[in-house]
């Protein structure tokens, strides 16, 4: 009689193709979780953009009235009165003769020093914006 040997194959993982993939995550990883961080932090920046909508458009007709900057502050010449109180990721928003300055809620990576800061520029009867502070420093904001 005859016997037949067969050959068992193993079914599982070596140790060097675990060392690979484990190798191959962590450097998908690293480059993954700091983009996630980033996209998180510019995400949350976007509302403190968008509380200076109404502060721009009454520091654009404050200007249409007076020819100047100067006085277009919060609460005056058809400028929103300034925000002192915490609301969403604002925790503060002010208008000085015309430069808007919101200051964000710490949270998320973003710090409160993350300032964001629109300083009008007139010219022409017309004006334009440049954006400062610490969030634009830092990219989570242009």
């Amino acid at each position: 009689m005859l016997m037949l040997q067969t050959k068992k194959t193993s079914a599982g993982f070596t140790l060097l193709e675990l060392m690979i993939t484990v190798a191959i995550v962590s450097i998908l990883a690293a480059i993954a979780v700091p983009t996630y961080l980033n996209y998180t932090r510019r995400a949350y920046f976007t509302e403190l953009v968008a509380a200076t909508t109404p502060f721009k458009i009454g520091v654009v007709e404050c200007y249409q009235n007076l020819g100047t900057i100067t006085g277009c502050n919060g609460g005056s010449n058809n400028i929103p009165a300034n925000i002192t109180t915490t609301t969403g990721n604002v925790a503060t928003a002010a208008v000085v003769n015309g430069v808007i300055t919101v200051t964000p809620v710490a949270a998320h990576g973003i710090l409160a020093t993350d300032t964001y800061i629109l300083t009008p520029l007139p010219v022409n009867n017309t004006i334009t914006w440049s954006s400062s502070g610490g969030g634009v420093t830092n990219g989570y904001a242009s």
